[in-house]
């Protein structure tokens, strides 16, 4: 296998990230859920309202999850003000609201149930009527008795659509629940002036009731089919306990999970679930960690070793020092983002959006020139407005509001399953996209943990154990994986830590130990320091050439040692390398290293591509770089990999890293992964391919069915029913992606 290396360039750091951290600085954000949205007009509507009020930088409205998202300095109190003088309700989220905002949407949600039950007894005479004539034995009902059912079902379960449509009226835009108000008046009406003519002549009560009928179906269908598409972030929801055992002056105490504080002590018993994140004090159990990182085998538990809230103790009891709870704790983080991701709008929306804001005026004006048409081409003035009627009745914005993001809820929830977190909809359209994965290596296609496997002392005064205390001393003050391998060695444990300490971000360390100015690094270190290490080359390249991370150690201006690391790659970064290029993407190295430490790893695990001996500001730039190739999705887990994983295309941040990481990734791989990155590129696939086809039934449908109904050729019942079928049909399709399941042994998981 040939292997191409590059050396790294240096370059400004990138913009809009915090210097000091890496980390990325957000604005306040408002969460609000909101009710009386009916389609996407209501959405679109709302998200131009709310960002015309001061302070709010952004809004987002989704109408699929319900919910708003302001970022900005805008007042709360402000903010639900202009919704409600918009027409709709709103509620700030809060943690301790969502078991009541569940509880309100199963009540809303039986409540439509309750009238669609009765709308649709009131209906069935007219479709018995119906059917009787076309099975040539016309049985018509009375007037008025069309006229006591069709009433009762007009103002009865035709209320909401009237309230929505007066204060979309009243806010100056219009909705679908103006077009259904608008149809089914006309219908209702036309049939009132006929039988009180006395005229005789056929009655268009079954249309009216008919169709309030078949989209109130259409709209119970619809609320069924969206609380199915958020199942994953409830059942997210229920791994959290809702009590605690706590130690309590030598005994135990239940608490509620929200009354523990941090350094409590928590009493977790076998096969119960833990409601804290922390460490464990004493006890060795198992772990099941499935729901959490997607891992299906146990997790061994020591004293020492972190546990997260949620998990499923095994066969032991453990005492748990609590280190998180509620909204700071690892499943609390997990809930958040994956309800930032579904509230999020993906970047194929903002298509729908346009269409959306001239929707309900373009149709209601293909309905005006209908009944002009028809009147003017001879037909009489009851077929002429039943034709329009159709085409107000027939229009549906609710497929395409639903399109989109009912794809994004259930694909993000599906990945929440298998352990793979999106931030937002934007990573989820675009992960499939990449063609080049840029791989850090330590810690993300390593273990992370080297360890010491050399010691070279270079200078004649000093000696093997000294070199190893004056390099263990200094390293107290660092949280590097190599610094690491020092510094918890049992040697290291009664050492003081360096007088002076100063980190070199991609060259090493300077320190004061014992009055020794100390410089622990690599190359490029030492010779800005006026040091010269070619003469101490062999054993360098010879430990480079096995893979080994050299770390050279000068003091007092003068070299006197080398030392040498190992790390092991994780067990599945062969697999993780395979499956991508099985997949056709170009996989890339990145990493700091020196070039023949990072080509061996390359080699190891079948990597085409070495970027090497770049520093941690100069990632972002080789990023860039490949760009110019193709879309990129970078994989890292470190503080230094924060700068690269925003500069990406998608950033992918490995689980077992660092919070900075985290937060700058669109994507997270819980479990330390790296073949998540395969599955992570499949479910935005077969997410993508979801709004693709939601998108293209919304659109053809709305173009097919407007013409047809239009030239007379649908009546307003089958309209009615047409209509409720488009939208049950989109969020349908869209369950459809609940099957999708992470690979298993190299399998890949499209559907």
């Amino acid at each position: 296998m040939t292997v191409e290396v590059a050396a790294g360039r240096r370059t400004p750091y990138i913009s809009g990230m915090d210097t000091g951290t890496g980390q990325a600085v957000t604005p306040p954000t408002i969460d609000l859920r909101v009710s009386g949205m009916t389609c996407a007009s209501c959405s679109g509507r709302l998200e131009r309202v709310l960002n015309k009020q001061p302070g709010v930088l952004s809004a987002t409205v989704n109408l699929a999850t319900e919910k708003a998202t302001v970022v900005g300095s805008a007042d709360a109190g402000e903010i639900v003000a202009a919704v409600e003088k918009a027409g709709f309700g709103a509620t700030p989220v809060l943690d301790a609201d969502d078991d009541g905002a569940e509880a309100r949407r199963d009540a809303a949600l039986r409540r439509d149930i309750l009238v669609m039950g009765g709308a649709l007894a009131l209906t069935l005479p007219f479709w018995v009527q119906m059917a009787a004539g076309w099975l040539g034995a016309p049985a018509f009902l009375p007037p008025w008795i069309q006229f006591v059912l069709a009433t009762i079902v007009q103002v009865g379960a035709g209320a909401r659509f009237y309230g929505a449509a007066a204060k979309a009226l009243r806010a100056g835009s219009a909705n679908m629940d103006l077009l259904v108000v608008l149809g089914t008046t006309a219908a209702y009406g036309l049939s009132v002036a006929l039988w009180s003519s006395g005229g005789g002549g056929h009655l268009y009560f079954e249309a009216s009731a008919s169709v309030i009928t078949l989209v109130m179906l259409g709209k119970v269908l619809e609320g069924r089919a969206k609380w199915r598409a958020a199942a994953a972030l409830r059942a997210l929801g229920r791994l959290r306990p809702e009590t605690a055992r706590v130690a309590r002056d030598g005994g135990e105490v239940s608490l509620p999970v929200r009354a523990v504080r941090i350094g409590d002590v928590v009493i977790v018993r076998p096969g119960e679930r833990v409601p804290v994140d922390g460490v464990v004090l004493d006890g060795e159990t198992q772990m099941d960690e499935a729901l959490l990182s997607g891992e299906s085998l146990p997790v061994a538990k020591a004293p020492g070793d972190p546990v997260t809230g949620g998990a499923i103790n095994g066969d032991g009891l453990i005492r748990v020092t609590v280190g998180a709870v509620g909204a700071e704790s690892t499943l609390g983080r997990i809930i958040r983002l994956v309800e930032t991701a579904q509230a999020s709008k993906a970047p194929v929306q903002r298509l729908v959006d346009r269409v959306a804001a001239v929707f309900v005026p373009v149709v209601i004006g293909i309905a005006l020139s209908t009944f002009a048409g028809h009147w003017l081409a001879g037909a009489p003035i009851d077929g002429a407005l039943i034709a329009a009627v159709s085409v107000l009745v027939v229009a549906c914005p609710c497929a395409l509001g639903l399109a989109t993001p009912t794809a994004v809820m259930v694909g993000t929830g599906v990945a929440a399953r298998a352990g793979i977190l999106i931030k937002d909809a934007a990573a989820l359209e675009n992960a499939h996209r990449a063609a080049i994965v840029v791989f850090d290596k330590t810690g993300t296609l390593t273990e992370g943990r080297p360890t010491l496997l050399h010691a070279e002392p270079l200078d004649p005064g000093i000696d093997a154990e000294t070199l190893l205390r004056l390099a263990m001393a200094a390293q107290k003050g660092s949280e590097h994986p190599l610094a690491r391998a020092l510094t918890d060695r049992p040697e290291a444990a009664g050492l003081d830590g360096p007088t002076r300490f100063t980190a070199r971000p991609g060259r090493g360390v300077e320190a004061t130990v014992d009055g020794r100015d100390l410089w622990i690094g690599n190359r490029r270190l030492m010779i800005e320091h006026g040091l010269d290490p070619a003469d101490h080359e062999d054993a360098r390249r010879t430990w480079e050439a096995d893979g080994r991370t050299v770390a050279w150690v000068a003091a007092d201006g003068r070299l006197i040692g080398l030392l040498a690391f190992g790390d092991t790659p994780r067990p599945e970064a062969r697999r993780a390398v395979a499956r991508l290029r099985a997949l056709g993407r170009r996989v890339v190295l990145l990493s700091g290293d020196g070039r023949p430490a990072a080509e061996v790893v390359a080699r190891r695990l079948g990597i085409a591509t070495v970027v090497a001996e770049v520093l941690p500001e100069d990632k972002a730039a080789e990023v860039d770089r490949l760009r110019r190739d193709g879309p990129v999705a970078m994989v890292g887990d470190g503080v230094n990999d924060a700068p690269a994983l925003a500069a990406a295309d998608v950033g992918l941040a490995i689980g077992s890293g660092t919070d900075v990481a985290m937060e700058t990734a669109g994507i997270t791989l819980m479990g330390g992964r790296p073949d998540r990155v395969a599955d992570a590129l499949s479910i935005s696939r077969a997410t993508y391919r979801k709004i693709r086809q939601n998108l293209f039934w919304a659109f053809v449908y709305n173009l097919i069915a407007i013409p047809l109904a239009a030239a007379g050729q649908l009546s307003p019942m089958v309209a009615g029913a047409a209509m409720a079928a488009s939208s049950v049909s989109v969020v349908s399709n869209a369950l459809l992606l609940r099957r999708w399941r992470p690979a298993i042994d190299g399998d890949h998981a499209d559907r």
